[in-house]
C-alpha cells in the first residue's frame, strides 16, 4: 500500500523493510554494513571495533563497539553496548549507538549552527519563531513564575539558540539548546538509518525515561503482563529462553497513558542471585507492544552478564534492586494481556512518527529535534527533545533559578556569576539552591572557608534528603581543601545517612579516612565504592594503596593491576605497583 500521500508535512515516507524484533527501513545487515562502511570514511579513530561479549548462556546476543582514539578526544565513552534478538540487530545496534554519540557531541564541539544569545537577544533576533517563555517554565514544570521574572533570569547569561523542527506541526522554531542539554544531558540523541526513523527512536527513548522516573518516583501498582499472551514468535522466543535457564521474568506495564507502550521488565536468577548475578529491572518503549517487550528483554540481556558473570550495571532510569522484597511494589498488580497495551503501529515508519508527535503536542508535550548527522559520517542523527517530560536523574526542585544558578556558579566569569546569583536570591527568597551555588563559586575562585560556610547554610535550607547530602558532601570537600579531613569524616557519614546510592561519598570518606590513616576503614569505603560502579578505576586503585598500607601485599597488587588495566594514566597506582615489586626483590 502506498502510504506517501498521508505523510504530513515534514516528513517523508518510510515504508518497514523489516519487522522480526525491531522496526527498520531496511534489515539489520544492510546496516552494519553501511555503518562499517560510513566508520571506514573516518579512518580508524572512530570505530576500533566490535566484537560480541556474551557467554553465550541465554542465546541472546550482546555486541559491543570500541571507540578509537578520534571519538574518544570528542565523547566521554570508551564503548558502547548493543542489543538485539539477533546478532545482526545487536551489532548493528552498538554501531548505531556509536553513531549517535558521536555525531552528538562532534556537534556541540564544532557548534557552527548554534547562536549565542540572552533571551531578550533571542526575541529580537528569531521574532515569532523563538518558543514561547511558557515552555521554557513548562520543561521544569515551574507555575509560580511570570514571565518577566522568567525573562530576567534568562537573561543573566547567553544561551545557545538553535533551529529545532517540531515534528507535529512540520514548523523550526528557535529554542535555547543548551538549556535542553542541561536538563537531559544527552539522553534524546538517536541514530537510525533515515531522518524518520532516528527521530522515532529517540522519542519512544524519551517516552521510556519519562515514565520510568514518574514510576520510580511514585512506586505506582501496575498491571503485570501475562506471559500467555506473549505469542509474538520472537518475543515468545526470548522469554523461552529465560525460562529454560530458569532465570524469572516479570512484565510489566509502564505505559502510564502515554501514546506507545512502555514494558517494564524486572528479572533474576535464583540459581546465581546474589553471588554471581545481580536484579535486573528495565524497560522499553516501542510502536507496538510486542517490540516494547522485545526491546525490555534485550536490555535485560545487555544489563545482566547472562546472570553468571557477576557483572555490576549501572542504574539510570530505574531504582536497581538488592532484593526481591524490596522489588515488592513492582511485582504487585493484576494480571493483563499484553495486546490491552496502547500502540501506534503502521506500515510506514513516518506515519508512527507522525501520530506519535500530534499526540503528544496534543497532551501539552511537543516533540521537537535537531538534526545533528556528522556531514562525514552521513548516518542520520538527532537530538530530541520534549519538554515537561522527567528524567530520573534531574531533582525534583527543578527551576529556571536552579539550572540557570548552576550554570553562572561552573561556568560564568567571578563577576558575572557573583551579580547573577544576586539577582536569583531576589527572585528566589530563601531558595537553599542560592548558598550552595555560592558555595560552588566560593570553591571555583579558591575560598574554600567561605565555600564551607555556604554549604552549611544550603543544608539546613534543603527539604530533601539527597540535597541535604549534597549538601553535606560539599562541606567535607571544602575541608579537604583545606587539609581538615577528620573534620570531614562526619559530614560524609551524614551524607551516606540520607543517601547511600551515591559512590562520591564514599570515595571521599574512605580519602579522608586514608588521610587519617585509617587504612582499614578506607578500605570498607573504596570496597562500598566499588560495590555502586565495579569499574570505578580511581576506586580500585584507592583500595590497593589501602591494602598494601595493610601489608596485604597480593591483594594490593591485585587492585592495582586492575585500576590500571581500566586507566594506565593513574600514575599514583603505577608508582605503588614499582614499590610493591622492589619489596618483594
Amino acid at each position: 500500500m502506498d502510504t506517501s500521500r498521508f505523510v504530513p508535512k515534514g516528513l517523508a515516507s518510510r515504508p518497514k523493510g523489516y519487522a522480526l524484533d525491531q522496526d527498520k527501513i531496511c534489515p539489520p545487515a544492510e546496516t552494519v554494513a553501511r555503518a562499517k562502511a560510513a566508520f571506514a570514511r573516518l579512518g580508524a579513530g572512530v570505530l576500533a571495533e566490535t566484537r560480541r561479549i556474551d557467554t553465550g548462556r541465554l542465546g541472546i546476543p550482546v555486541f559491543l563497539s570500541i571507540c578509537g582514539e578520534a571519538a574518544r578526544a570528542v565523547m566521554p565513552t570508551r564503548k558502547q553496548m548493543g542489543k538485539g534478538a539477533s546478532p545482526e540487530q545487536a551489532e548493528a545496534s552498538a554501531l548505531m549507538e556509536l553513531a549517535e554519540r558521536f555525531s552528538f557531541f562532534s556537534f556541540w564541539e564544532d557548534g557552527g549552527r548554534l547562536v549565542a544569545a540572552t533571551w531578550s537577544e533571542a526575541e529580537a533576533s528569531f521574532g515569532d519563531r523563538l518558543v514561547p517563555l511558557a515552555l521554557i517554565r513548562h520543561s521544569v514544570g515551574e507555575t509560580g513564575l511570570d514571565d518577566a521574572a522568567a525573562r530576567r533570569i534568562l537573561d543573566l547569561l547567553p544561551w545557545r539558540f538553535a533551529l529545532v523542527r517540531d515534528v507535529a506541526s512540520g514548523e523550526d522554531v528557535a529554542v535555547p539548546l543548551d538549556w535542553f542539554k542541561l536538563l537531559n544531558e544527552f539522553n534524546g540523541s538517536s541514530a537510525g538509518n533515515c531522518f524518520e526513523e532516528s527521530v522515532l527512536q529517540g522519542a519512544c527513548e524519551l517516552v521510556e525515561r519519562h515514565v520510568c522516573a514518574v514510576i520510580g518516583r511514585d512506586r505506582p501498582e501496575l498491571p503485570t503482563i501475562d506471559p500467555a499472551s506473549c505469542d509474538d514468535p520472537i518475543l515468545s522466543g526470548l522469554l523461552a529462553a529465560f525460562a529454560r535457564e530458569g532465570v524469572r521474568v516479570w512484565l510489566k506495564d509502564f505505559s502510564l497513558g502515554m501514546p506507545v507502550p512502555t514494558v517494564g521488565a524486572i528479572a533474576y536468577d535464583p540459581a546465581t542471585f546474589p553471588e554471581s548475578s545481580e536484579i535486573v529491572f528495565t524497560a522499553g518503549t516501542a510502536a507496538s507492544p510486542a517490540k516494547a517487550a522485545i526491546r525490555a528483554l534485550t536490555e535485560v540481556a545487555q544489563l545482566a552478564g547472562d546472570f553468571e558473570t557477576s557483572s555490576n550495571y549501572e542504574a539510570s532510569g530505574l531504582p536497581k534492586f538488592k532484593s526481591l522484597e524490596a522489588a515488592g511494589w513492582v511485582l504487585a498488580g493484576p494480571t493483563v494481556a499484553l495486546d490491552r497495551l496502547p500502540g501506534i503501529e503502521r506500515e510506514d515508519i513516518a506515519l508512527e512518527l507522525a501520530e506519535l508527535a500530534g499526540r503528544l503536542a496534543a497532551m501539552g508535550h511537543p516533540l521537537l529535534t535537531v538534526d545533528t548527522t556528522h556531514p562525514e559520517l552521513g548516518l542520520s542523527a538527532n537530538y530530541n527533545i520534549v519538554p515537561g517530560f522527567a528524567f530520573r536523574e534531574r531533582t525534583p526542585a527543578a527551576s529556571l533559578g536552579l539550572f540557570t544558578g548552576r550554570l553562572l556558579a561552573e561556568q560564568a566569569d567571578p563577576d558575572t556569576a557573583a551579580t547573577g546569583l544576586a539577582a536569583l536570591a531576589d527572585i528566589y527568597p530563601d531558595a537553599p539552591f542560592v548558598p550552595f551555588f555560592e558555595g560552588l563559586l566560593a570553591l571555583r575562585t579558591g575560598d574554600p572557608c567561605l565555600a564551607l560556610h555556604r554549604f552549611a547554610v544550603s543544608e539546613a535550607l534543603q527539604p530533601l534528603p539527597e540535597d541535604q547530602a549534597l549538601a553535606a558532601f560539599y562541606q567535607a570537600h571544602a575541608l579537604s581543601r583545606l587539609d581538615r579531613y577528620e573534620e570531614a569524616v562526619p559530614l560524609l557519614d551524614r551524607a551516606i545517612a540520607l543517601c547511600p546510592e551515591v559512590k562520591e561519598y564514599f570515595n571521599l570518606r574512605g580519602v579522608a579516612r586514608f588521610k587519617a590513616g585509617d587504612y582499614r576503614a578506607a578500605a570498607h569505603d573504596f570496597e562500598a565504592a566499588l560495590e555502586q560502579d565495579a569499574g570505578s578505576a580511581m576506586d580500585l586503585a584507592n583500595l590497593g594503596l589501602c591494602q598494601a598500607r595493610l601489608g596485604r601485599t597480593e591483594l594490593a597488587a591485585h587492585h592495582l593491576n586492575a585500576a590500571l588495566a581500566l586507566d594506565p594514566d593513574i600514575a599514583f597506582a603505577r608508582e605503588a605497583l614499582a614499590g610493591l615489586a622492589a619489596k618483594s626483590d
